[in-house]
């Protein structure tokens, strides 16, 4: 995979770069409540408009159904962006919106309104797509997270202004490479979350690139399931036990090692500390107990898999991680694969809300080699699908 990144850009004076971000961020009472997308865009911005470019920034923000409204301007972000870059965000409504770029100054920073009040944004419109161009004379791509989506502003424009990456899409695309693409072997897979069914097209596909297979949290009791074991209460899909024996098959055939959970904590309820609260064998579930998390002997075990392996991709938590103590193997194992990566012998790259969450939750987000905040984007890379916004990207 090639592309072009800021390296290929000189000096930008008296350019304009239209820059697709991600500025969907959550809010509370008017303020950011966690800033980690505004914080993804510092390098790339600074460094355009240090180039003396005019800045303007492209996103968008909930889902305004083609409508401009209050709730879903972009005007709110303007000053949350400008604390975050440490100089000044102007904000440019799409009425006027030339004279008003035509105004700036070189090195200045805009936020452009939200996209998506535009109705053929999300349907890619070449109307919308010149509508956008009209504004610049560079487009650079820094939001992997909306990669997968062809819009006009992610996918339409790189094909109508000479297309960048971004340095967060270009740090990201690396990684992913490393992760996948083309990997030191051998590679391990975390999979976890509630539900197989969420995961069926990651599951099907890694087996065929990965060597170890670990798989996590609820979806793991549906493949115990599919091997005969009684799960007693516990979240399963009974009805995809023949899909997980599919996948078992091909992993077999393709020579991947599927890890499943052998002694597990179960409880009666699920709850904080239950006292019916205990961990045992997985043929030992009772039938009004719960799997609600992996036990110490597999996680011991599934450590020393790790420590086999050079490269790591991990998605979705061990147990029910968000109440203590069904985080014990999440925490622990994220722990494991922290420590082998700080000291050189492991590549781990993680995606996805949960995973995130989950590694903040043990303190070892920034241990990894690569924690990407992309949801829906990072699992249709690890579903092997082509993302239009980076194939649009490519030289």
């Amino acid at each position: 995979m090639t592309f072009k990144t800021l390296d290929d850009l000189g000096d930008l004076t008296g350019k304009t770069v239209l820059v697709r971000e991600d500025l969907n961020v959550p809010m509370a009472d008017g303020m950011v409540t966690d800033d980690t997308r505004l914080r993804a865009t510092v390098t790339t911005l600074c460094e355009l408009a240090d180039k003396g470019a005019k800045v303007l920034v492209l996103a968008h923000f909930g889902r305004p159904k083609g409508q401009p409204s209050e709730e879903f301007s972009l005007k709110k972000l303007a000053a949350p962006l400008a604390h975050v870059l440490g100089r000044p965000v102007s904000y440019i409504d799409w009425e006027g919106d030339k004279a008003a770029v035509a105004a700036l100054s070189s090195g200045a920073i805009a936020v452009l309104e939200n996209t998506r009040f535009f109705g053929g944004e999300e349907k890619n419109d070449p109307s919308v797509v010149e509508r956008f161009a009209s504004l610049g004379d560079i487009y650079v791509n820094d939001a992997f997270s909306a990669a997968h989506r062809a819009h006009a502003s992610t996918e339409g424009l790189a094909h109508v202004l000479p297309a960048y990456a971004g340095r967060a899409m270009e740090a990201e695309l690396k990684a992913l490479q490393k992760a996948l693409g083309a990997p030191e072997r051998p590679v391990a897979a975390v999979v976890g979350g509630a539900k197989v069914s969420t995961k069926l097209d990651v599951l099907k596909h890694l087996v065929s690139k990965v060597d170890h297979l670990i798989i996590g949290g609820g979806m793991a009791n549906t493949f115990l399931a599919a091997r005969g074991v009684a799960v007693g209460k516990s979240l399963c899909e009974h009805d995809l036990t023949g899909t997980a024996e599919e996948i078992l098959d091909n992993a077999d055939k393709a020579g991947c090692t599927v890890h499943l959970p052998y002694d597990v904590v179960v409880s009666k309820e699920f709850a904080a500390n239950p006292a019916s609260l205990r961990t045992c064998n997985v043929h030992e579930v009772a039938a009004d107990e719960m799997i609600l998390d992996v036990g110490p002997a597999a996680i011991e075990a599934l450590a020393d898999v790790l420590k086999t392996c050079r490269t790591l991709v991990w998605n979705g938590p061990m147990g029910a991680f968000e109440t203590e103590p069904f985080d014990t193997a999440t925490v622990a194992l994220a722990k494991s694969a922290a420590a082998l990566t700080k000291e050189g012998s492991l590549v781990s790259v993680a995606g996805g809300g949960d995973t995130v969450a989950a590694l903040n939750h043990a303190g070892v987000a920034g241990d990894f080699s690569y924690v990407s905040t992309a949801g829906g984007a990072f699992l249709e890379w690890m579903e092997g699908k082509e993302l239009p916004g980076v194939a649009a990207l490519e030289m």
